[in-house]
């Protein structure tokens, strides 16, 4: 399997409901750097995995969506714990999306998966994994 791994970060701002959150259930902040990696069986035409280029482009623009907002506000959020696992998610899921639209371009069609990790320290971080 190939894979290639962009990286960008994102600044955001939230708080959780429930006890097991602790002192993060108040306002805070949270700087995660992001890695979204793409993988797949063959090279394609170009040998490569994807372009990188595009795939750097469009991981800025999704999360681009969320910087320096603060999340609890977001309609799309409404009464969700946007822990940093969800988050994973959220930014996998969109960047599937622009996937299957075509804006990392044809040879990206034949992508088989993308995980996407947000860490939040040196010592923490939370990935995500699906396939295309």
């Amino acid at each position: 399997m190939f894979s290639i791994t962009v990286r960008d970060h994102v600044m955001v701002a939230h708080s959780f409901r429930g006890e097991v959150f602790g002192p993060a259930q108040r306002l805070h902040g949270a700087t995660f750097v992001v890695d979204a990696t793409f993988r797949r069986t063959d090279l394609d035409d170009d040998n490569i995995v994807v372009d990188i280029g595009k795939a750097t482009e469009e991981l800025g623009a999704v999360l681009s969506d969320l910087n320096y907002r603060n999340l609890d506000d977001e309609p799309v959020f409404k009464g969700i714990n946007t822990s940093t696992e969800f988050l994973a998610k959220v930014v996998a899921d969109r960047l599937a999306d622009a996937i299957h639209a075509g804006r990392l371009g044809e040879g990206a069609r034949g992508l088989e998966g993308i995980t996407v990790s947000l860490k939040e320290s040196h010592v923490a971080w939370a990935s995500y994994e699906r396939a295309l």
